[in-house]
């Protein structure tokens, strides 16, 4: 994903985990309202730092309000969370801001991996972040082509670069890929803490529109408002009102 660079922070945010409430309790579901459409999606209880912490900036701070889309590549994915966008004048390069704050990577393979639809954290490269801690905020969709024998080989290469023979792709995934899609190259590579439930079509919409040489909509797509259907249990009631602190590193 986009190399983050330049970082803001916001004053008594920090990743709730609460991995203990989740228990065999469904999993918790936001809807994200887009100027072209609507999107649902669920959140994994088996990469519970992430879950909560996706669930804590709508939540407590309602973060993703009036974002954009800053970067959709056809056939790919689609990326939102940075907080700059907000208010980006039209051409602007954005991807470059996220929270002050890293979250551990979660990675489930082979049980969780970037099918066409998957939910998953976008994050700095391996050059300076080794880890592959996510970033705190921006996050992409996949949507991801059909998979021939050389993508399925990407991504088998891939998981053997990264594990050895300690994971390799399943008949689940093989099939999936072949007949739904997704991006096997990136298994491995960043945690997938989701997946779309309804909205494909909107997903599919956005990652086909014009775009430039960033690869951001030349028209902005954005981010209506992000709204918890269901909740983790026990945080459905309406939490205190939390302090906000903006600081742009210079």
């Amino acid at each position: 994903m986009k190399k983050i660079l330049l970082i803001i922070s916001l004053f008594v945010i920090g990743i709730a985990v609460s991995a203990q409430t989740a228990k065999n309790t469904g999993r918790p579901e936001v809807l994200i309202e887009t100027t072209m459409g609507k999107i649902r999606v669920a959140l994994y209880n088996e990469t519970p730092l992430h879950r909560d912490n996706f669930l804590k900036l709508i939540r407590e701070h309602h973060f993703y309000d009036s974002l954009l889309f800053h970067r959709v590549i056809p056939d790919f994915m689609i990326q939102a969370g940075d907080p700059y966008s907000k208010n980006a004048p039209k051409g602007a390069m954005l991807g470059d801001h996220s929270l002050d704050y890293n979250i551990p990577a979660e990675i489930r393979l082979p049980q969780i991996y970037h099918k066409r639809g998957a939910l998953a954290a976008a994050r700095e490269p391996d050059d300076v972040n080794p880890k592959r801690e996510s970033s705190s905020s921006q996050f992409y969709i996949v949507y991801g082509k059909k998979q021939d024998e050389k993508g399925l080989q990407r991504g088998r290469d891939n998981l053997h670069k990264l594990f050895g023979d300690s994971i390799q792709m399943t008949d689940e995934m093989l099939e999936t890929y072949t007949n739904i899609g997704g991006t096997p190259h990136l298994d491995g590579g960043y945690t997938v803490f989701g997946e779309v439930l309804e909205g494909m079509d909107v997903v599919d919409r956005i990652q086909r529109v014009e775009r430039d040489e960033n690869d951001r909509p030349l028209e902005d797509v954005r981010i209506i408002k992000a709204t918890i259907l269901k909740d983790l249990p026990g945080m459905e009631k309406k939490p205190k009102k939390v302090v906000k602190k903006v600081v742009r590193k210079k």
